[in-house]
């Protein structure tokens, strides 16, 4: 979906305001959007938060995306196959260069997970992509890991001639 309008007030509802009661309704669009993706894959994947971002907002919003995705479709759900390690500041507001600066080497593969992740095709699953960076860095990761292939599936997608640094507003 495009980033704007109904589709931004429900990522920004399961982001900012609790409503987990969302990710369900969402994650249906966007099996019917990666239909043919999930034939093909064997574990689908959140991206993950800092520890203490996720203290301080008590869920996910991309594991509860993926959650409801991978159970919609059928498939195994690896919420710790990929931790975020290091702290990073909010995307709001960063430009293109500064977001990759920022989630630049924040992901690993932990070694219990490797096993998990090696020779298999993975779904990458975050809320809204915007300029790519943090997906990438995250299947660039995975990658590493030994996973076979990452797609990545968002729920919303910011038009490119609608990303502004300058914007204050939540994406």
């Amino acid at each position: 979906m495009v980033y704007e309008g109904v589709a931004r007030g429900m990522a920004q509802s399961l982001k900012f305001r609790d409503r987990t009661d969302l990710a369900p309704w969402m994650a249906r669009w966007m099996l019917r959007a990666g239909a043919e993706l999930t034939p093909e894959c064997d574990l689908v994947v959140p991206v993950p938060l800092h520890r203490a971002r996720f203290l301080s907002r008590r869920f996910n919003q991309s594991a509860e995306l993926a959650r409801a995705v991978a159970h919609g479709a059928g498939l195994s759900y690896a919420p710790d196959a990929l931790v975020r390690k290091r702290r990073t500041r909010q995307q709001v507001g960063l430009g293109a260069r500064e977001r990759e600066a920022n989630v630049r080497g924040a992901f690993h593969v932990p070694d219990t997970a490797l096993p998990h992740v090696k020779s298999r095709r993975i779904i990458l699953v975050d809320d809204v992509y915007t300029t790519g960076a943090t997906v990438e860095a995250a299947a660039r990761v995975l990658k590493r890991a030994g996973a076979r292939q990452v797609d990545v599936l968002t729920f919303a997608r910011v038009l490119p001639g609608d990303f502004r640094a300058e914007d204050q507003g939540p994406i």
